[in-house]
């Protein structure tokens, strides 16, 4: 199969998924705002590693809710999606959003005083 076929599956299958994670009435899924962050199926479409985040709630709740709406959320996918067969899938917690965030207030917090500022134009001449 095809890198770009699989590219595709992934693409749909993540959106597919945050449209079908709104109907989900687990209320730790449903209370929790979860974003689905990349999708990553194997090449024999057998499996699949969903990366998500989430704002809000215990993080343990909700990956202990995801795994018990596995079998709901898969018979969702395979109604939505056309494919042969529907992987299995895996959540993962996707913990890239929360450390962008963090380093972004740490760059934000940094004070830079207009000495430091100049001094790289008035540096060194060697």
């Amino acid at each position: 199969m095809a890198k770009y076929r699989r590219g595709r599956i992934n693409e749909e299958m993540q959106k597919e998924l945050t449209v079908i994670l709104r109907r989900v009435k687990d209320p730790r899924v449903s209370d929790a705002f979860i974003s689905i962050t990349a999708a990553d199926c194997t090449a024999d479409l057998k499996y699949a590693k969903i990366y998500y985040s989430a704002m809000g709630g215990d993080k343990k709740e909700i990956a202990k809710g995801l795994k018990a709406a596995a079998g709901f959320i898969r018979r969702e996918l395979a109604g939505s999606l056309n494919l042969r067969m529907t992987p299995e899938l895996t959540f993962i917690e996707d913990s890239s959003v929360a450390y962008g965030a963090h380093i972004a207030s740490i760059l934000n917090n940094l004070e830079i005083s207009p000495e430091e500022e100049d001094g790289d134009k008035d540096g060194e001449d060697a």
